[in-house]
């Protein structure tokens, strides 16, 4: 299969960087099925080749799980390309993408926005958590797909042992190898941890004042880290029945309420404290500002590898509205959308 580099999308990070001193203002494997939805149309991206370092063949591949839906595809296209753009050998990273239906429309447009990607799609069926999905403080935290990540080790082949996993509403700026490539010891995650944040915020009064709960974090230091990055050994996780672990936390929410928000805290009450911690390089999160009005945010200082749209806010919903924020013209570039138009008031 023949790659060849473009630079039909010049993106560095320095150079947009500048933008920012703008006020806001101003600037399972299968035949897939058909659908009705309206799909969006995307311009075709540039192909791309392994650097003259790159080693091919199955044990060298990169494997990405993000999920894809029609409210978010936008975003994955951008992430995907961000992805691509920046990979040393862009030929050794394969996707593989969850979601709740096996649209033809969107397998086709994926092979016709990006037709050297290396990509499956895989069904993860909503019954799996009809029943055990809480009512959180956005609706978009409710929805069915934003669990897939919890199964993860159900839904893929046995084969694929250990995977990066990213929300859709990211943008990778660095070689995703070197994520990759952190060493998880014997744990069976990684992330950054933000041990600074306030961790009892997390759950209710409810959780904290029931003992044999709050035990669950006895002999841990239980730290935040956000569930849109991590890196995580598929293998390990079957093996040691997290799915389980996990749906147990959720099954205890249904009866006392002891959290808000959404598939994140019981994943930490299962691994909160017990996982590798990541350079916090690797995933500027809160840019899409809180759940609740998603104001916009600034960068944290220090260098970043990934930029997260976590929150309510999503950067191609503020610039169509023409009400983005400064960050979100360092998402822009990376826009396939046919219709995208970024306006800079002079």
């Amino acid at each position: 299969m023949a790659f060849r580099r473009s630079s039909c999308y010049p993106v560095s990070l320095l150079g947009l960087l500048p933008l920012l001193l703008l006020p806001s203002a101003a600037i399972r494997h299968h035949t897939p099925a058909t659908s009705s939805a309206i799909i969006p149309a995307f311009r075709e991206a540039p192909a791309f080749q392994n650097g003259a370092t790159c080693t091919s063949g199955a044990d060298h591949l990169i494997h990405i799980v993000m999920p894809l839906d029609t409210n978010y595809i936008r975003g994955t296209m951008a992430a995907v390309l961000s992805i691509l753009q920046h990979s040393t050998c862009p030929e050794n990273v394969g996707f593989h993408f969850l979601s709740v239906r096996l649209d033809s429309p969107i397998f086709s447009l994926i092979k016709s926005t990006f037709p050297y990607l290396k990509f499956k799609m895989y069904q993860f069926d909503p019954d799996r958590v009809r029943g055990k999905i809480s009512k959180s403080i956005r609706q978009a935290l409710d929805q069915p797909l934003n669990y897939a990540r919890i199964y993860m080790s159900d839904i893929l082949p046995e084969d694929v042992k250990r995977v990066i996993y990213l929300d859709s509403d990211i943008i990778v700026v660095d070689d995703v190898a070197k994520l990759w490539g952190v060493d998880l010891g014997r744990k069976v995650l990684a992330a950054p941890e933000y041990c600074h944040a306030n961790f009892t915020s997390y759950f209710t009064d409810t959780f904290w004042k029931d003992a044999e709960l709050a035990a669950a974090f006895e002999g841990r230091r239980p730290c935040y880290f956000n569930t849109g990055v991590m890196v995580v050994d598929v293998d390990q996780w079957r093996k040691g029945g997290y799915t389980q672990k996990v749906e147990e936390w959720m099954a205890i929410q249904k009866q006392k309420r002891i959290y808000h928000l959404g598939s994140l805290p019981p994943i930490l009450l299962v691994f909160a404290g017990n996982i590798k911690n990541v350079d916090h390089r690797w995933n500027q999160h809160g840019l899409g500002g809180d759940n609740l009005e998603g104001k916009c945010r600034g960068l944290h200082p220090g260098p970043i590898s990934l930029l997260h749209w976590s929150g309510k806010g999503k950067p191609w919903l503020r610039l169509d509205s023409r009400r983005p924020c400064t960050v979100d013209y360092l998402w822009a570039p990376y826009d396939l959308y046919r219709s995208s138009r970024v306006a800079i008031e002079e």
